[in-house]
């Protein structure tokens, strides 16, 4: 694929995108940098992690998104109560044409397009385990055959950080799965204002769908040939090491408040979350100001900070936004040389 044609593509996903969000304005109110991470996620395969407290519109997002994107849409609302196969589907035995018995499988919920993982931390491990060959491998393996789920496929979670007894915190191995954990805030005065007005008129938003199944997937081959100069990859790699306490390379403040950092995922998704920015931005090219930009809502999961950190009332996202402060960016002319 030329250059040129590559950049008309680009300007066409940079047209869709703002239709999106022109959309999702009529039933959102803010957030606008929330949305724009999730669709991020969604042209990079990426799945999303959603915390914030009740009442900040995370599942109207959700559901929002759904409905301009012309693809299916599954909601679970994940309770104690509820069992693996309530997601994953189940065997039953039933009568063929002939009369005879035999064994037929029935899909759950998580044969979708979108799937919305609502307080995901209320179910017990085996549950939550239950995702994890799907939002990995896209596949569900059910006795001894294997189904392919539709494409595409995204898992978006949400996560209530409050009122936390009887919940069960996600494993770090699942944590590791979601390409980005992303923070829904309070909104501000006159978007609460909008908000309360909005919910009060007796009136329903108009959504209207922007793009098809096939579109995501030819968007998300799109956003996967966005190039990324070595410079870049070079600042991802420092910044994705510069997490790790035992690293030489890691500052004075890594190695006192945090007690593991992130891993090479990290730096995969860093990279992806990067492209999306770019294409969505029309930009053929990744920048140092696209990683940072998903720096936090990538890292934010994967580095834990210690009881240190705790005392000075410092959390991972305040750690990882010094560490974005303080590190150096690459010289880009070292790199030109060496392509000559």
């Amino acid at each position: 694929m030329s250059n040129d044609r590559i950049a008309e593509y680009l300007a066409q996903f940079n047209q869709a995108r703002n239709q999106i969000l022109e959309q999702l304005r009529r039933a959102i109110v803010g957030q606008s940098e929330v949305l724009e991470q999730i669709l991020a996620a969604i042209f990079t395969r990426g799945h999303v992690l959603l915390v914030g407290v009740p009442g900040l519109a995370k599942t109207l997002m959700v559901s929002s998104i759904s409905q301009i994107l012309d693809v299916a849409f599954k909601r679970i609302q994940f309770t104690p109560d509820l069992m693996p196969s309530d997601i994953t589907g189940t065997t039953v035995i039933d009568d063929n044409e002939q009369g005879r018995r035999e064994f037929r499988y029935v899909k759950g919920p998580i044969f979708t397009n979108i799937l919305l993982a609502d307080e995901i931390n209320r179910t017990p491990p085996k549950t939550q385990a239950a995702l994890l060959q799907a939002m990995q491998e896209r596949t569900v393996t059910a006795g001894q055959e294997t189904h392919t789920l539709p494409e595409p496929f995204f898992v978006i979670a949400t996560q209530n950080p409050i009122e936390q007894e009887g919940t069960y915190p996600l494993p770090e191995a699942q944590l590791d799965r979601f390409m980005f954990n992303i923070k829904v805030d309070y909104p501000s005065f006159d978007e609460e204002k909008r908000i309360i007005d909005m919910a009060t008129r007796d009136e329903q938003a108009e959504i209207v769908k922007v793009l098809t199944a096939r579109a995501i997937l030819n968007l998300q081959k799109l956003v996967r040939s966005v190039p990324v100069g070595d410079y870049v990859k070079d600042y991802v790699t420092r910044l994705v090491r510069a997490t790790r306490p035992k690293d030489p390379t890691a500052p004075d403040f890594v190695k006192k408040m945090v007690d593991w950092g992130a891993g090479p995922r990290a730096g995969i998704f860093l990279i992806q979350g990067a492209r999306a920015m770019a294409a969505m931005d029309g930009r053929f090219s990744v920048a140092i100001d696209d990683v940072k930009k998903v720096a936090i809502p990538v890292l934010r999961h994967r580095v834990s900070t210690n009881f240190q950190a705790q005392a000075e009332g410092k959390s991972s996202e305040d750690v990882i936004q010094k560490l974005v402060e303080t590190l150096p960016e690459p010289e880009i002319g070292k790199y030109e040389k060496k392509k000559k």
